[in-house]
């Protein structure tokens, strides 16, 4: 580990991302996985002015519920993908597949690397479906007593925050609400009718304490983006968005599966609080120097552990953070300025990505965030995870 992390300091701006591309995001598809990630892939290669014969890496990360890189690749007329893997992960790779394609490129194993996330998350396999079905390892011991569900796992996670620093339902509300603003103006987002305090409090529990607005969609479709060299990005379509930084991983005791958090020492802490050092030495910048966020919003909850967790605030402190106004558009730090997994759709966190780069080219239309240089992307809400410095 530290001397993958020494060499993560030495790539600082070397690298960047050129093209971005999304599919529409709904409820039902109508297609195959496959026949997403290569539209969105397509889109992110002509995003950047090149050809599919200009790409000869391609990586992404499922759930076994995805196609194969290299499926991917020969769906797309690659004719040489010298470098294709599948992460089996969950939404905490989102951009650890980026820095694996940065160590590719550093590795002369490729040049330039298109990565995809592509489900059918609402219409097809539907992310923690069938583990009452497959009770292994430490689901025989969950399952018996119900415990199977991700809303049952997280609301574990944020029942502790609540018992060790005190949290109203206001407190998460207000980040549905904020993300929910966002999204209205946002054409990509599948929910962009206004919500209120008052429609947020109404919404039906689904797993105390989350009701039904603190859990993220459930969504069909893609997105992808293109990495190659600074260097080579000079000579590219789109203005370079350079990754300044990364960091993944976790603290100690992960368990054996992303779902086992049993042993986990201190459940009001999730992985954000082990990789803060990691990430900020990476980048050479401390939070303030960040312009805008979009932070894993899988459920509301985790993005209260991620902003003190990563330092923006104190432990304890991110429910008033967040009521003082601190993550809306106008605030200190604009959140999830798309309207996040909660409200734009879950694509796994991959799209939090996708809109930073927009964010950065100054390419989101009515919700850009003026003069925006840094933007973090986050992935994970329990026990490991991944992040990410961007600037212009």
């Amino acid at each position: 580990m530290g001397s993958a992390r020494k060499s993560a300091y030495a790539l600082k701006d070397k690298y960047a991302i050129v093209g971005i591309g999304t599919t529409d995001y709904s409820a039902n598809s109508g297609r195959t996985v496959r026949a997403l990630a290569i539209e969105a892939s397509a889109n992110a290669i002509a995003d950047a002015g090149l050809k599919p014969a200009d790409i000869d890496g391609i990586v992404s990360y499922n759930f076994n519920d995805s196609a194969p890189a290299i499926a991917v690749a020969t769906g797309l007329d690659i004719p040489n993908a010298g470098y294709a893997v599948d992460f089996l992960a969950g939404g905490n790779a989102a951009n650890l597949i980026v820095l694996s394609a940065v160590a590719a490129i550093e590795a002369g194993l490729a040049d330039t690397v298109v990565c995809y996330r592509a489900m059918n998350g609402r219409s097809g396999f539907r992310l923690g479906g069938g583990r009452e079905f497959r009770a292994l390892g430490p689901t025989q011991y969950t399952a018996p007593f119900g415990w199977i569900t991700y809303p049952q796992a997280m609301a574990m996670w944020c029942r502790r925050y609540q018992i060790e620093y005190g949290l109203t339902p206001e407190q998460l509300g207000n980040v549905a609400v904020t993300l929910r603003e966002n999204a209205v103006l946002n054409p990509r987002a599948m929910q962009r009718k206004p919500m209120s305090m008052e429609d947020y409090l109404a919404s039906r529990m689904i797993v105390d304490p989350f009701r039904l607005f603190d859990i993220c969609l459930e969504t069909d479709g893609a997105c992808a983006v293109v990495v190659t060299s600074a260097e080579r990005a000079r000579d590219m379509k789109q203005k370079p968005v350079y990754i300044m930084g990364g960091a993944y991983g976790g603290g100690p005791q992960q368990g054996d599966d992303l779902f086992d958090c049993i042993r986990w020492p201190d459940h009001s802490k999730n992985y954000s609080h082990y990789i803060a050092d990691d990430l900020w030495r990476s980048a050479g910048i401390t939070p303030k120097d960040v312009d805008v966020a979009e932070i894993y919003d899988c459920f509301t909850y985790s993005i209260l552990m991620q902003l003190e967790g990563l330092g923006f605030c104190g432990l304890g402190e991110a429910g008033s953070f967040i009521a003082d106004g601190h993550i809306r558009r106008d605030g200190k730090l604009p959140v999830n300025t798309h309207g996040g997994l909660l409200s734009e759709g879950y694509i796994h966190g991959f799209n939090h990505v996708i809109e930073a780069v927009e964010q950065l080219r100054g390419q989101s239309g009515p919700r850009q965030i003026a003069d925006a240089e840094i933007a973090l992307t986050t992935a994970g809400a329990m026990t490991c995870g991944s992040a990410m410095i961007l600037r212009r």
